[in-house]
């Protein structure tokens, strides 16, 4: 049996925090895109799913494959991680709000990896709403790679 990493991201972030993880796993994941692919299951003991927030939603492609594959995650050794602006508290609010109880209550790690503003990728209205909730709250969101890491080594050790 192996290990895989499935997310969903819009601009990049969670991609990078998804490929940072495989980095620190002691055994090499399959790392899948729910916007482009699928995965089946079967051969997966350990799956990890991740997602970018926008608006405190997780992106629809997670929320949807994990209705669709519930009872199937609930088998699995699980990580559940999440990737957005949010400071820490309203971080854990996310994660409650995104994945449901009875995943977050097996789940092996579950953590929030902090997020990035590519403005480069975002739309006039998207950079426009970023930059004043910015000015107003400011906050500058980074990835937190120490998270990333003990988040492996949660999943390295079980």
């Amino acid at each position: 049996m192996s290990t895989l990493i499935i997310y969903a991201s819009k601009y990049g972030a969670t991609r990078t925090c998804s490929e940072l993880l495989a980095e620190q796993l002691d055994e090499h994941p399959d790392i899948i895109d729910l916007n482009h692919e699928q995965p089946n299951l079967d051969k997966y003991n350990t799956v990890i799913i991740g997602g970018s927030i926008y608006a405190g939603k997780i992106r629809k492609p997670v929320a949807a494959y994990i209705a669709a594959n519930l009872a199937e995650l609930k088998k699995k050794r699980l990580g559940l991680f999440i990737c957005g602006a949010a400071e820490r508290l309203e971080a854990i609010k996310e994660i409650e709000g995104n994945y449901p109880e009875d995943l977050r209550n097996i789940a092996i790690a579950v953590e929030s990896f902090g997020g990035l503003f590519d403005f480069e990728k975002m739309n006039f209205f998207e950079r426009a709403i970023i930059k004043k909730i910015n000015e107003k709250e400011g906050f500058t969101p980074e990835l937190q790679t120490e998270r990333i890491v003990l988040f492996a080594q949660r999943i390295n050790e079980v």
